[in-house]
């Protein structure tokens, strides 16, 4: 099952290839596999979303798994896109495009706002290989890339602020 859906998304890939980028990130450090445009959306694996997190190392790090199709997804995100606003500088927020085409995608990040980058999973293997089921989901990791919190569903305004204020130090 999961090869034919690693085959499902080459395929996607091939047809639904990544945009250029128009809306210039809002990271909170730089590293060579974090996109410098939000909506670039590229194609990661469970490996090379390791990697990164690895490069992330230094920066504390929201994780939001998403799909322009989940109605929870779409009832959380002015608070993501808030919190950004607020915390962008010092947290790393990273999403991550689950189940979805990049039009849809890509049409959900402009009616959001969204100014933090997010890579493409159409499988949705990135999430379970981090032990997290579910969507939306929210991971927080300290600056020293260890795991600090995880919520399924749609994260409520306190929970959300309670654990960026905690790994924003």
């Amino acid at each position: 099952m999961l090869g034919l859906l690693l085959l499902v998304a080459c395929d996607r890939e091939a047809v639904d290839p990544p945009p250029r980028g128009e809306i210039p990130a809002h990271n909170a450090t730089e590293t060579p596999l974090l996109p410098v445009f939000a909506d670039t959306l590229p194609a990661m694996d469970p490996d090379t979303f390791e990697r990164l997190l690895r490069q992330l190392d230094g920066t504390p790090v929201l994780v939001n798994f998403w799909g322009s199709w989940c109605p929870p997804c779409k009832e959380e995100m002015p608070r993501l896109v808030a919190a950004h606003d607020e915390f962008g500088d010092r947290v790393q927020f990273l999403g991550v495009d689950i189940i979805d085409s990049r039009k849809a995608a890509t049409a959900f990040m402009a009616e959001y706002g969204m100014t933090f980058p997010s890579v493409f999973d159409p499988p949705d293997v990135i999430k379970t290989s981090l032990g997290q089921f579910g969507q939306p989901t929210t991971v927080f990791f300290r600056s020293d890339g260890t795991f600090e919190f995880a919520y399924a569903g749609p994260i409520p305004e306190d929970v959300l602020l309670r654990h960026l204020e905690r790994i924003a130090g």
